[in-house]
């Protein structure tokens, strides 16, 4: 199989989704300048730096209602953001905060969710997640588009503070089987994180 894009119209974009896997979900939360919490979901998601720790996460359409998605307006509009993370335990609730809303609905309450405060941003966090990135806003790019009504919009931030549940560790890290982290795949499909392996990352040196 084959696809030349732009000539085929065989379903590429799910063919994309399918094999850039598996994709980390950004649960972002944000709160507009009129004080309305937002929360959805974001599998264009991913860290992108380290010193400072920064992160990214794309919205590849528009609002239902037009204009960019509440989560990317927010983020430009009041400069903050928060990441959290979604879990096995929190998938169907985390499912539900992607419907397409209206702008004035709270997601959090639609999907049963409780509202925590950060430390160092206005945004809420999910009280139920067990980690939470706090972000600052650092700078959006338009990508690409066949539609200026539906743009590609990657929105950057700065990792300014880290909040993690004392039970997803052990010895001091982050323990992958206690935390279940949920990442997406292609179509309908997700991934838990179920298992895991090391592997030493190779140096350059004597005999090489």
């Amino acid at each position: 199989m084959f696809h030349e894009i732009g000539k085929d119209s065989t379903g590429h974009y799910s063919t994309l989704n399918a094999i850039v896997v598996p994709r980390p979900i950004g649960w972002i939360s944000t709160l507009s300048e009129e004080g309305v919490p937002n929360l959805a979901p974001y599998s264009f998601f991913n860290a992108v730096a380290y010193n400072p720790p920064q992160v990214m996460f794309a919205a590849t359409s528009s609002h239902s209602s037009g204009g960019l998605k509440d989560a990317v307006l927010d983020a430009q509009t009041t400069g903050e953001f928060v990441v959290n993370l979604a879990t096995w335990d929190l998938r169907e609730r985390m499912n539900a905060s992607s419907v397409p809303a209206p702008r004035d609905v709270d997601e959090f309450e639609y999907a049963g969710l409780t509202k925590a405060d950060s430390r160092l941003v206005r945004c809420p966090r999910v009280a139920e997640s067990p980690v939470h990135l706090e972000c600052r806003y650092t700078r959006s790019v338009e990508m690409l588009t066949n539609d200026p009504d539906d743009p590609n919009t990657v929105v950057f931030g700065e990792v300014i503070g880290v909040h993690i549940d004392e039970r997803v560790l052990t010895d001091g890290r982050i323990d992958f089987l206690k935390l279940r982290p949920v990442g997406r795949l292609g179509y309908l499909d997700f991934v838990e994180v179920g298992s895991h392996f090391s592997m030493p990352r190779p140096t350059w040196g004597e005999g090489s």
